[in-house]
């Protein structure tokens, strides 16, 4: 008897934090103290969390993924493009890395790091997009890139335009 309820036990408390997890990942309103305009991208790296600013001290939250060691940047620019279910190709950094990658990855591939969208950034060969992998966002898991879970990015998606500011800071 005390193995079958230490088995249900165990299954309610694994329900539990799935469920809280579940609730966890999603897009929170959030107050939010800056001096960014509404409608600015602000990526706090060491937070791993993105905030889409609104008017009145307010932002729409979402967790993320970051660079890893060594790949992590900070700066200003701006959204200068938007693709849904993007095809990839590995920058050359990426390719020294792993050699037998393809160089192009098809959108809509599982395989595919892009995920559902992409937001390309200006100045550089970085994104913010989805992923087909939902356990790293939250981690130092990119190259640079800013990873959001497929739904984040879909929210995101259609919250911005090309020439929406986007602020990394560490």
């Amino acid at each position: 008897m005390w193995l079958i309820t230490a088995v249900a036990l165990s299954a309610t408390i694994g329900a539990c934090m799935t469920l809280t997890t579940a609730a966890e990942a999603g897009p929170d309103f959030v107050g939010f103290a800056g001096q960014y305009s509404p409608g600015t991208i602000v990526v706090k790296t060491s937070e791993r969390r993105l905030y889409l600013v609104l008017d009145h001290g307010q932002a729409v939250r979402y967790p993320v993924g970051v660079g890893k060691s060594g790949k992590q940047w900070a700066g200003v620019t701006q959204i200068d493009g938007k693709y849904r279910h993007p095809a990839w190709s590995p920058p050359a950094e990426v390719r020294r890395d792993k050699p037998s990658m393809p160089s192009v990855i098809p959108g809509g591939s599982p395989r595919n790091p892009m995920g559902v969208a992409a937001l390309t950034l200006a100045g550089g060969e970085y994104a913010i997009h989805g992923t087909n992998a939902p356990g790293s966002v939250g981690g130092f898991v990119s190259y640079g890139c800013i990873r959001m879970l497929n739904d984040d990015i879909t929210d995101l998606y259609q919250r911005v335009s090309v020439g929406t500011p986007v602020v990394v800071a560490h």
